[in-house]
């Protein structure tokens, strides 16, 4: 693999993850701000700018290598943005709204994709780029709803498991947070095993019909 070729496939598969990474930390931030706790924005975390979430071995060593060597498991992460629950109203609702912003915002992501491919289509605005632009903003998509489908898992240190805990008895959820370094290894393995292959179901499911409704909207 060439240096050319190296470059397109990190504009056409990293980019967009890295983009997609930093929204759905900020939106953390951004929610936790609003209900109280600007701990995130005092450290510099309520940002677009990647350098600020980064996670060396999540964010750049792990999913570049994927992309350049063709490992078929593609798989990152960023640092968590840090939140003050004493800051807070109420923690448990509190908590469940700044958990779910990060999903919600790489479902508003994978929308926001859609429209843009959809108004391309339409009124072919991108002339000769129309291609490209399309196989890239068709990445940017399925990427974002990979990523609000995978964080929505309902275990901890995930974003699903702060979601399920507004639901369950507090007894429980302490539990569960005790024991987030044992669900954190059960979640490593089912990545580097490929388990979570099963993800593309809902994934490729939710795909078809934005991208169904961008196409056939725009004939």
């Amino acid at each position: 693999m060439d240096i050319l070729e190296i470059g397109v496939k990190l504009g056409k598969f990293y980019v967009p993850f890295l983009f997609a990474l930093c929204f759905h930390e900020y939106a953390h931030g951004l929610i936790a701000k609003l209900k109280g706790d600007n701990t995130a924005e005092q450290l510099g975390r309520l940002t677009m700018n990647p350098m600020a979430h980064a996670d060396m071995v999540g964010t750049f060593i792990l999913p570049i290598s994927a992309i350049i060597f063709n490992i078929p498991i593609f798989f990152g992460w960023a640092k968590p943005v840090p939140v003050n629950t004493r800051n807070l109203k109420n923690i448990r609702i509190d908590m469940f709204w700044i958990a779910l912003a990060g999903p919600a915002s790489n479902i508003l992501l994978a929308v926001v994709g859609t429209i843009f491919v959809f108004f391309a289509l339409k009124f072919g605005f991108l002339g000769d780029y129309t291609k490209p632009v399309f196989e890239l903003m068709q990445m940017f998509v399925q990427i974002n709803l990979f990523l609000a489908i995978f964080n929505i898992i309902p275990l901890h240190p995930l974003d699903g498991g702060k979601v399920l805990a507004r639901f369950l008895p507090a007894s429980i959820n302490y539990k569960l947070e005790q024991n987030e370094h044992m669900t954190s290894i059960i979640l490593l393995f089912l990545v580097m095993t490929g388990a979570l292959r099963i993800l593309s179901i809902p994934v490729s499911a939710l795909y078809s019909v934005l991208m169904n409704f961008a196409i056939s909207g725009a004939v």
